[in-house]
């Protein structure tokens, strides 16, 4: 028994679910190509320059959620096809006219365009099946309960069946009846079309799955390449740097030894320089492991470690953290050194004097901004360090978006999807 309701109960939830999108669907949906097709018009008169980035990122986020409720009520998953910006972007009317020449040479973004007009006509209609064929029987039911006495002198079509007696309306009823369990029966199934649907176009072709697989290649060489680099930073700082003071410790203990009897004033003076360079040799080994991975980003998470980094800038810093878990520890990683790096761009670079961070997780990925009151124009194509942030995220099919015209401020976006524990 428990068994059939909670069967019954999830068809009911389809049918709610699929009320709710209707909404969207149609609503939204209309809005979204209406704009998009105004705004597309209007690129001839240099209006659409402005605003076809701004519509298209509308766009994208709308159809970003139907990929989550895909996956989440239906458990169909539609990939993100979207191109990446190019890495050296440039700002003014000169970027923003690449940008959206880049947008519309994107594939994706036609087929966003058709999943609009699909989705506000084929896609509305099996959403509005899938719950009409559960809230049309109540009409059968109130028929027969008497509400047929109001159309006693006249007919009243329920369906096919006309109804103007209490018979007729026993055989709405059992009509309503029928429908309820077809309704109970399709209602899940229709969901699921509707997603099929919007996958049809949504999901990426062959062609761009291939593009996308070159790109996940190239990141991934860029990463082994960036590891292979980092251990040998890490071999060359411990030899020159720990193990040369190791060195020279045991070269100065073989003399202290050596003098401990017949000079034990030169000695005490030695093994202060001893001690002294033990010292010197542990806080380079503690720089060095902080460096590989910071103790407070292991103990504390990402939050905790991007305070720690702000608060020791040379100017003032807010930070702003909104966190319910931890993300696995090579994307913490990943994150807290592109955070870093960013910060280190701020003060070689911007000339600023405050610095904002914002740190926060929603919708499957980690977002972080840091802005700076500087001067402002930074790319990503002028050795400041963007494009190795950009590589350290693509790792991780993070992506990388600066925003910084002449005079400031300078914003720099990242994200990386991820799941919290």
């Amino acid at each position: 028994m428990g068994s059939v309701r909670s069967r019954v109960r999830s068809k009911l939830l389809a049918g709610r679910r699929a009320f709710a999108l209707s909404f969207e669907s149609i609503a939204g949906s209309t809005t979204l190509f209406v704009l998009w097709v105004l705004s597309l018009s209007f690129v001839p008169l240099g209006v659409g320059l402005v605003t076809t980035p701004w519509v298209t990122g509308l766009v994208r986020r709308h159809a970003d959620r139907r990929r989550r409720l895909a996956d989440a009520w239906s458990g169909i998953r539609i990939p993100v096809p979207y191109r990446p910006f190019p890495r050296d972007a440039r700002t003014g009317f000169v970027g923003q006219t690449e940008r959206t020449a880049h947008i519309l040479k994107d594939p994706a973004t036609w087929r966003d365009l058709r999943w609009l007009l699909l989705d506000m006509t084929a896609g509305y209609v099996l959403l509005v099946l899938a719950f009409g064929l559960l809230l049309y029987p109540v009409e059968g039911l109130v028929l027969a309960a008497g509400l047929w006495r109001v159309f006693e002198d006249d007919t009243y079509w329920y369906a096919f069946v006309p109804v103007n007696s209490q018979a007729t309306g026993l055989m709405a009823a059992a009509l309503g009846v029928a429908l309820l369990h077809l309704g109970l029966w399709a209602s899940r199934p229709l969901l699921r079309l509707h997603f099929v649907l919007a996958r049809s176009s949504l999901a990426p072709t062959p062609q761009q799955l291939s593009r996308r697989i070159d790109h996940l290649t190239e990141t991934r060489h860029e990463a082994v390449d960036a590891a292979a680099s980092e251990l040998r930073r890490i071999e060359r700082d411990l030899h020159d740097g720990a193990q040369a003071r190791l060195v020279a410790m045991g070269m100065n203990l073989g003399t202290i030894e050596a003098l401990v009897e017949k000079d034990p004033a030169q000695a005490k003076k030695m093994l202060a320089m001893a001690r002294a360079s033990s010292a010197e040799a542990l806080t380079e080994l503690r720089d060095l492991v902080r460096g590989i991975h910071p103790p407070v980003l292991a103990e504390r998470g990402l939050g905790d470690a991007v305070r720690a980094l702000a608060l020791r800038m040379p100017f003032a810093s807010e930070v702003a953290v909104e966190l319910p878990g931890r993300a696995d520890a090579p994307v913490e990683s990943a994150a807290y050194f592109a955070v870093s790096e960013t910060l280190t761009n701020a003060v070689k670079h911007s000339g600023a004097d405050r610095v904002w961070v914002d740190v926060h997780h929603a919708d499957g990925m980690l977002r972080i901004s840091v802005t700076d009151n500087g001067r402002g124009g930074a790319s990503m194509g002028t050795g400041s360090g963007l494009g190795g942030i950009e590589r350290r995220l693509g790792t991780f099919d993070g992506v990388l978006a600066v925003s910084s015209p002449v005079g400031g401020p300078t914003m720099v976006t990242m994200e990386i999807p991820c799941a919290l524990s």
